[in-house]
């Protein structure tokens, strides 16, 4: 047994908006190591406008930028984008740890 915590940064602090959460963070990373949106849906098996949409919309909830596009020669992560994947991991570790200990302290197990 093991405890896996998932994260998904809001804008709101309420439950109605998409957020912040592995997915983005999946596209983004991609388009950072491929230099193309296009690329990494096609890498993840997702629709080339459903990951558009993705981003549009936590572009829009958020109220920054995430991908400079410059056309055919592809996308790149803007300074908040990288910003927000680097809050994204380190809030991620610090909690799995947390909740590792916890869990760890309650179950007995290593």
């Amino acid at each position: 047994m093991e405890c896996k915590v998932m994260l998904r940064l809001s804008s709101t602090g309420d439950r109605r908006g998409l957020g912040f959460g592995r997915g983005i963070v999946q596209l983004l990373e991609g388009v950072d190591r491929t230099g193309s949106l296009f690329a990494v849906a096609r890498e993840i098996g997702m629709a080339y406008s459903k990951a558009w949409r993705l981003i549009k919309d936590t572009e829009a909830e958020f109220g920054v930028g995430l991908l400079n596009r410059d056309g055919a020669r592809g996308s790149s992560l803007t300074d908040t984008a990288r910003k927000m994947v680097s809050i994204y991991h380190e809030t991620l570790e610090a909690a799995q740890n947390a909740a590792d200990a916890v869990f760890k302290k309650y179950s007995g197990l290593s």
